[in-house]
């Protein structure tokens, strides 16, 4: 009876725990997937002048990012902590139900972006405001439709890279054990997000795009360093999601999980 019990306790508060932390990775992968047809100046977002930087011959490197990798970092913070408790089989259950979403919400905006505009709401929104003629149905449309033109560039950069994340961290934990979160989150991500910040890259703006290979490898190399970087910034928040989770399910049974997590490292 006391064992069928404690039992009980485990499946919920494994259950609830994936549950909140599923709800953290969708949120912000999906939010992330929106916001990134926006490429901003790291360097007028602190108030300082563009770098200049001469690179590809005659290509002017800038530190500008997709805006989708400012929340990006929650996302692979939250792998890290998925991976740990539930293993490959975990990561890659929201991985592809978070692709799924993905594809459902840019297909339900190829309809909508097709609808025609009511006359009024053209004409309350014109002009801007600065008095300059604004269509907004146009501004709608090419940034939701430039959204539609990554999707396949997204998914495929999304899941390549979780899956190559969550072998690497298992690879690194059968190394290091328990102990050295640090080295097998940062060192996961060193490795999948290279993959993910290119490819991305490389199949929205390239393949489906009008960039050359020199804006594609400029924003790429930006968007890894700034990735990476907050990486390892974010690090100690790592330890703390670790804590709380073990003091959430105690430390026999964040023990046992972390064990079953770490017995499969293969690929798929």
């Amino acid at each position: 009876m006391e064992n069928t019990i404690q039992e009980k306790e485990f499946q919920s508060k494994k259950t609830n725990l994936f549950i909140i932390l599923s709800g953290i990775f969708l949120t912000n992968a999906i939010l992330a997937e929106i916001i990134g047809v926006k490429i901003f100046s790291g360097e007028l977002t602190l108030g300082w002048e563009p770098a200049g930087w001469t690179i590809f011959g005659d290509y002017i490197l800038d530190f500008n990012l997709t805006a989708g990798a400012v929340i990006w970092p929650v996302v692979f913070v939250t792998t890290d902590i998925i991976n740990e408790y539930y293993g490959k089989k975990g990561v890659r259950k929201i991985s592809f139900v978070t692709a799924f979403f993905i594809a459902y919400i840019f297909f339900v905006i190829a309809g909508v972006t097709q609808l025609p505009p009511a006359p009024f709401w053209l004409d309350v929104n014109s002009p801007d405001a600065e008095g300059n003629p604004f269509n907004i149905n146009y501004a709608f449309n090419v940034i939701f439709r430039q959204g539609l033109g990554i999707i396949l560039g997204s998914l495929t950069a999304f899941l390549l890279g979780q899956l190559i994340d969550v072998y690497v961290f298992q690879k690194l934990r059968k190394i290091t054990g328990p102990k050295m979160i640090w080295l097998r989150a940062t060192g996961s991500t060193l490795v999948s997000q290279f993959i993910d910040s290119f490819v991305v890259l490389g199949i929205a703006f390239y393949v489906f795009g009008n960039w050359s290979w020199a804006q594609v490898a400029s924003v790429g190399i930006i968007n890894y360093i700034y990735k990476f970087s907050v990486a390892i910034l974010l690090t100690p928040l790592l330890y703390v999601g670790h804590y709380l989770i073990d003091q959430y399910l105690g430390k026999e049974i964040a023990e046992k999980m972390t064990k079953e997590a770490s017995s499969d490292t293969s690929f798929l």
